[in-house]
């Protein structure tokens, strides 16, 4: 059960005996709407419970004799903690035949996650496969077969730690036990991560037990709603592509992947997006790509430039409209994590420090904030909700950016040195600008180089 509320008037028989005899109780709440009483009587007290129902009104319940003269038995008679317990055990049970259930049984946090995942289903908001694979892989083994209403902040803070704890899954074949991957108990970046795992899967746990009290399934949140996450763990740290490195990586690439790469580079999608790519989602017109299928579920346009125009005009010259616009070798499409592979490849060929096909993402968003592209544009092409997530990945990148918030609002007073510093910076930032943008178009002409070759090939 969720922790016993203490109250001084009403937990101590021998500080209730002092309390005035009276009819109206002495009331103690334990959640928003729920409350215990305690209604003194000249023979000795009883326990009340109440809860608040903004469409029903308040609601009353006799839970049992207290414990003034007679030792608590947990049935019939009460102390202040087991009065408490079948507050919340009657919380509960109006909380279910409310939703119209059957009292045959507990809802359990499996039964929780089921529903909350099938509201998610009928929003249709994002695509819920990652969200879906969390509640199987972390929540549903540990966690499933216990009653919501049983639910404990010890209970579910010990789950969070044992995930932050656990070595990280590796991917596993259906019919084989799951493998791990060995981790360096000592390495502070190692248990970070970790941290930050346990961190995302706490959310999804907390959503849809917050989905279940919403609907009144469970009376009270308090089990989950203590439990914070891990702090400070979600630091970025931002790896990107050298010119050198995004040259070389190129290079090594296979033919039908190296073009995979290039639409990365030149648009900031991630893998997905692009593998789930039509043609007709190239419009030379407003020389744009249309990404429908997104991580947050919301569909957006990323503008290309020239290089990104002429890229996309000779990926889809003479496709078929509804045709996938990148495809392997051998004509059929990419599926989920086929990636990997040829990435690692490339990256050992080209002995480039094995990156992810996401760092060409961060490869663009990086480049483009160093070019001076605000970064509201930035998010805007990436697809983030807001610029927060922008920020937080990319601000440190924009050499003016703090620079220029500093500038335009803080108070100036006329002294010779503040002038001179200002002068130098200025200097600098637009020396840092220059070698920003030098970077910029090397990677292009790069991409632009290898581009006129393949099309010499083909």
């Amino acid at each position: 059960m969720p922790r016993t509320s203490s109250n001084p008037r009403t937990v101590n028989r021998t500080v209730r005996a002092k309390l005035s005899i009276r009819r109206d109780p002495y009331w103690h709440l334990i959640a928003e709407g729920q409350h215990i009483g305690y209604r003194k009587g000249a023979q000795g007290g009883t326990w009340i419970a109440r809860l608040y129902d903004p469409t029903k009104g308040r609601r009353f319940h006799a839970l049992g004799v207290a414990d003034d003269t007679v030792e608590a038995d947990g049935v019939r008679v009460l102390s202040f903690s087991q009065a408490q317990e079948a507050a919340r055990r009657w919380f509960a049970e109006l909380g279910r035949a409310d939703a119209g259930d059957v009292l045959t049984g507990p809802y359990t946090v499996r039964q929780a996650m089921d529903d909350y995942l099938a509201d998610r289903e009928r929003i249709k908001r994002k695509p819920l496969d990652r969200t879906r694979a969390i509640i199987h892989a972390h929540i549903v083994p540990s966690l499933g077969h216990i009653d919501v209403s049983k639910l404990t902040h010890g209970k579910v803070k010990a789950w969070r730690d044992s995930i932050a704890e656990a070595p990280p899954r590796v991917r596993t074949r259906k019919d084989a036990e799951q493998a791990y991957r060995d981790i360096e108990a000592n390495d502070p970046d190692a248990m970070r991560k970790r941290q930050a795992t346990a961190n995302r899967i706490l959310t999804v746990l907390k959503a849809a037990l917050n989905y279940a009290h919403e609907n009144r399934r469970v009376s009270s949140k308090a089990a989950w709603e203590a439990v914070k996450p891990f702090r400070e763990v979600d630091l970025p740290k931002v790896r990107f592509l050298t010119p050198d490195e995004v040259t070389a990586l190129i290079n090594a690439c296979e033919a039908d992947f190296q073009t995979l790469v290039k639409a990365a580079l030149l648009t900031g999608c991630r893998y997905g997006e692009l593998t789930a790519m039509s043609v007709d989602a190239f419009n030379p017109d407003n020389e744009t790509i249309f990404v429908e299928k997104s991580k947050n579920g919301k569909a957006r346009h990323v503008a290309l430039n020239g290089e990104g125009v002429a890229f996309f005009s000779h990926a889809t010259k003479h496709r078929a409209p509804s045709e996938r616009m990148f495809l392997r070798a051998n004509g059929r499409q990419w599926k989920t994590s086929e990636q990997k592979r040829p990435m690692d490849k490339a990256c050992s060929d080209a002995k480039v420090g094995c990156v992810t096909f996401h760092i060409l993402r961060h490869t663009y968003a990086s480049l483009a904030v160093m070019n001076g592209v605000p970064i509201a544009v930035v998010a805007e092409q990436l697809g983030h909700k807001d610029t927060r997530i922008t920020e937080r990945h990319y601000a440190h990148l924009c050499r003016s950016y703090k620079q220029e918030i500093i500038r335009a609002n803080l108070p100036s007073f006329g002294f010779m040195t503040v002038k001179v510093v200002a002068a130098d910076a200025s200097v600098k930032r637009k020396k840092g600008r220059i070698l920003a943008m030098a970077s910029h178009r090397r990677i292009s002409e790069v991409i632009r180089q290898n581009h006129a070759k393949q099309t010499l090939k083909g």
